[in-house]
């Protein structure tokens, strides 16, 4: 949290104020850049960025208490180095078109059941169909967006021309957790936006900053970048400072309001009275109480224990320190297979490779939410903090529909609905009345579900869902690991009202109208798929927690988006197959 006494006396000013002129002289000449240089820039991004992947992604699983021998580094891999990468190349394609904004002509556009325009964005190129064969994702825009005007909604701030654009400083705030998440902020504001940025590393991750000064060094050498560390005093002196004109936060709604309003009776006195104290333009991507809602279906043995291990991703990535982690697992009461699937997942997790929770703060949420929350179980881990799991009882002392745990922890909540369109109708209705914020949200359900509804009544009952990405047989972290994906909650929240934030981030194809994100992943790995006649060349998706070759894969997948060739595809797809 951000902490408003900033008469600190370790707090070097002079050089924050240095390195906040240093921006703030540059801000209109980037501005002003050719579309050429910033091609240029995001290519030697590339070039700087590959030599340091690897030590930053070990070092990140080594201060996160991750087996140095476990392939669950490769988590440090995909979410750190591989998803710079691709952002880089997401960001090259978009701007190579920039021009008429052709690059919007090759993706594929429809409209949804509920009258949106929807634009796939994956699979996007032929890396994309060879490498996540079967997995897709759609943008869905906002209500008065069409095919027509597209591009009238589309790269909005490219169309000022450049002697006419007026720079600006924005500060990021970054995140603690996920190691991809500052430097794709950077790139939003730098690349969509034109402003020049002072990033704050967060204290928890910070070692990161000498592989971001190396991989971003284009962007500090043109006085577009700085990278500071500090506490929440070097964030209260840089909000206030008359130089920053924007913020971008990543964190939690308190530490947000705390930025706005003010600590304490203050906030509180503050937001009452609609008062802020900062009046600067604040965007923001913050947490949420998010579900996993499982409809019942027809499914196999195999089935429970591939989704078992899709759920347990859900939950434990990253030791289950993200803010899109589910925490609400929405069930059909009279399930038959609710009890064997429940077990399914508890032994996925028992047999994971141990690491304790290396978050500030975690054994403090634990401890309450074990004393707190309804009829708590422990999944063991083994030698680790086990994973925290309560069953609702009594609606109304159940704290955890509004709080976010940011932890091993976990709440289930049964519907007696069994019929699945009547089921699905209910956990939409208390996904979105019941639960806090809006960020992401999964459904799971099988192919024959699907059809039994009807594929036009299952759009539209995902359109009544507000979440701003929706997985389907997948995460919704999957939509943060695609950078193309817009990545933020649904929008209408308010400064008043933020819950998990306003505005988006990442979108590399630079849509100014953006509704919500649906990603899509096959039901059945790769090659179980092939009886069922799914379209699929995926076997365990190498995000999974269970994936056993995800640090190689992870590795190569980096290297490939570095220089892409389909000589690299077979030692991909070896190691892939054995994962």
């Amino acid at each position: 949290m951000i902490n408003r006494t900033v008469e600190n006396t370790f707090i070097d000013k002079t050089a924050l104020d240095q390195d906040l002129s240093d921006l703030s002289a540059e801000k209109d000449e980037w501005a002003q850049t050719s579309i050429a240089k910033r091609i240029s820039v995001l290519l030697e991004i590339k070039e700087c960025l590959l030599p340091v992947s690897e030590k930053w992604a070990k070092t990140a699983g080594r201060k996160k208490g991750i087996p140095e021998d476990s392939a669950l580094v490769g988590e440090e891999w995909i979410s750190g180095p591989y998803t710079v990468m691709s952002a880089c190349n997401a960001l090259l394609q978009t701007l190579t078109k920039m021009e008429g904004k052709t690059f919007l002509n090759s993706l594929k556009k429809r409209k949804t059941q509920s009258g949106q325009l929807a634009v796939k964005v994956l699979p996007h190129s032929i890396w994309d169909h060879l490498l996540l064969s079967g997995v897709s994702a759609e943008v869905w825009m906002e209500d008065k967006v069409t095919e027509s005007n597209l591009a009238q909604h589309t790269a909005g701030s490219y169309d000022i021309p450049p002697d006419q654009r007026k720079g600006k400083l924005a500060l990021v705030l970054g995140a603690g957790n996920i190691a991809s998440i500052a430097p794709l902020d950077v790139f939003h504001k730098v690349f969509n936006e034109h402003q020049v940025v002072i990033l704050k590393m967060n204290p928890v991750n910070e070692y990161l900053t000498e592989f971001l000064n190396e991989a971003l060094k284009p962007l500090i050498d043109l006085n577009v970048l700085r990278i500071v560390k500090g506490g929440a005093d070097v964030g209260g002196y840089l909000c206030e400072h008359s130089d920053v004109n924007e913020i971008h936060i990543t964190g939690s709604g308190a530490s947000h309001d705390i930025i706005v309003w003010g600590p304490g009776e203050e906030g509180v006195r503050n937001k009452a009275a609609n008062t802020p104290k900062l009046t600067k333009t604040i965007t923001s991507e913050l947490g949420a109480v998010c579900p996993t809602i499982l409809v019942p279906g027809p499914w196999s043995s195999a089935d429970l224990k591939f989704q078992a291990e899709n759920i347990a991703t859900q939950k434990m990535h990253n030791s289950g320190f993200n803010c899109v982690a589910c925490q609400m697992l929405i069930l059909p009461k009279g399930w038959d297979k609710k009890e064997t699937l429940l077990k399914t997942i508890e032994e996925t997790i028992g047999n994971l490779d141990p690491r304790q929770p290396y978050y500030p703060g975690a054994e403090a949420r634990l401890s309450e939410f074990e004393q707190s929350a309804n009829n708590v179980v422990k999944f063991d881990r083994g030698t680790v903090t086990p994973l925290l799991v309560s069953s609702e009882t009594d609606s109304t002392n159940d704290k955890y529909r509004m709080t976010e745990v940011f932890a091993p922890a976990l709440a289930t909540h049964e519907i007696s609905e069994l019929d699945p369109e009547a089921y699905l109708r209910a956990a939409v209705k208390f996904a979105n009345n019941e639960l806090y914020g809006t960020l992401g949200a999964n459904i799971v359900v099988h192919p024959k579900t699907i059809k039994q509804m009807g594929k036009e009544r299952f759009e539209e009952i995902i359109a009544e869902l507000c979440y701003g990405t929706i997985a389907i047989n997948t995460w919704s972290g999957l939509g943060f690991l695609t950078p193309a994906c817009p990545w933020g909650a649904f929008p209408g929240h308010t400064l008043q009202d933020v819950q998990s934030g306003i505005g988006f981030a990442h979108n590399t194809f630079m849509f100014d109208k953006p509704e919500r994100v649906i990603v899509r992943s096959p039901w059945r790995p790769f090659p179980r798929n092939l009886l069922s006649g799914e379209l699929t060349l995926l076997p365990k998706p190498p995000w999974f927690v269970t994936n056993k070759k995800q640090d190689k894969i992870g590795q190569l997948l980096t290297q490939f988006q570095h220089s892409p060739s389909f000589l690299k595809l077979p030692r991909i797809f070896f190691n892939a197959l054995r994962g």
